[in-house]
């Protein structure tokens, strides 16, 4: 895309004005997925994340979050990060390289799982597909994809297994909500009802042949599609087509991000960060010590796991607040005498529950729900919020 003087005659790169040359090097750096183009034709507003252009909102984020709760939304993923394990060693490199046992994990299942550093600092948290006997698909954040495939392909030296990035064979889509069962249904033979939740398997959805996951990042029922790229445009107007009398509406990272927030689902960057370890974040529960061998960040881990018990320093916790103010990352929480307890890592306000909501690391001391005095600083103003445990929002079931 050429950057033009007034009279539509392209620009010399060197010497196109600052906001010119700006833009070029912004599209030049921002990668596009295979949907950028229908995005774009649906007015969405876009925005760089993680070196991504990506929709953040086609119109009203709170119509859209209000549209997966109720009925179903339409995302696509495919900024997300896919890497290929494989080879007769390869559940054994995946146990050695990441805090869970993904040998033991059966054929046409998933977990949640996470990488750490040899100190224990996570440096990402991850989904794990067994695609076969000897074939794992390790999905990635997006900011995050290319550290673990480093790390993977480091780590995996002396094993009997192959990684390969699948980054560029892949797109993503999803549909989440309680109406997605019944809209994936009309356009797929494959046997939803008895794909339980971390669970996928290959069939065709509208013609396509494609990965049909269950699993998604909103606390919702829904699914994950993976596709050829060249099958992602028309598989989301599929999907359009048949989730239309259903009431879903194509959603963007704005609603998501509310989504998982009032889930209590961690965001790397946020809840999770190369300074925190799974047990800091109470998520020791993935952290397997029975698993066979060595894996990076066990002693730090088992420290961690040790310190969590008798006395951890911080907790990750809940927040509600009864005014309209919302607190973000980095504003800090405070007890009734102005001293500082914590740090916000994530707010929002929240459509479900009509208050604002954060997530927090605060001192143990203040971490039980209904502790009362507590009260984060919003620009120099102390606005009482409410300790309470996570998630906010469950679905019923």
């Amino acid at each position: 895309m050429p950057m033009t003087d007034g009279e539509g005659e392209p620009y010399p790169r060197d010497r196109a004005p600052p906001a010119a040359r700006t833009l070029w090097s912004h599209l030049m750096t921002s990668r596009i997925t295979a949907l950028d183009a229908l995005h774009r034709e649906l007015g969405a507003t876009m925005t760089d994340f993680a070196g991504w252009q990506m929709p953040l909102r086609y119109g009203s984020e709170r119509a859209e979050h209000q549209a997966v709760r109720t009925a179903a939304g339409l995302f696509d993923l495919s900024h997300m990060g896919e890497i290929a394990v494989t080879g007769p060693h390869a559940g054994r490199l995946l146990d050695h390289a990441l805090v869970g046992k993904l040998s033991a994990l059966a054929v046409g299942r998933a977990r949640y799982t996470m990488i750490c550093d040899a100190e224990g600092g996570i440096l990402d948290d991850l989904i794990v597909y067994r695609l076969a006997d000897e074939h794992y698909m390790v999905v990635a954040n997006a900011a995050n994809a290319q550290t673990v495939l480093d790390a993977l392909t480091t780590r995996g030296e002396g094993f009997e297994a192959q990684v390969r990035d699948d980054r560029d064979a892949y797109a993503l889509i999803a549909v989440q909500g309680p109406a997605s069962p019944a809209i994936l249904g009309s356009l797929t033979d494959a046997d939803l009802a008895g794909l339980k939740y971390y669970a996928g398997l290959p069939g065709t959805v509208a013609g396509r042949p494609a990965l049909i996951a269950r699993t998604g990042y909103t606390g919702e029922d829904g699914f994950e599609l993976f596709v050829a790229p060249r099958d992602a445009e028309p598989l989301w107007r599929a999907l359009t087509e048949a989730g239309a009398p259903y009431g879903l509406v194509p959603c963007g990272l704005s609603c998501r991000d509310t989504l998982r927030l009032e889930a209590g689902m961690p965001l790397y960057g946020h809840e999770l960060t190369a300074a925190t370890t799974p047990f800091d974040a109470g998520l020791g529960r993935v952290v397997k010590f029975d698993k066979d061998g060595d894996f990076v960040g066990r002693a730090p881990l088992e420290a961690a796991a040790e310190r969590a018990q008798s006395d951890p320093p911080r907790r990750l916790v809940g927040l509600v607040g009864a005014g309209r103010r919302v607190p973000r990352a980095g504003y800090q929480v405070v007890d009734g005498a102005g001293t500082v307890i914590g740090e916000v890592t994530s707010g929002a306000p929240s459509p479900t529950l009509g208050s604002p909501i954060a997530m927090a690391y605060v001192d143990a001391a203040h971490a039980a729900p209904g502790t009362d005095g507590v009260a984060v600083d919003i620009r120099g103003a102390r606005e009482p919020f409410a300790v309470v445990a996570l998630p906010f929002y469950r679905r019923e079931k």
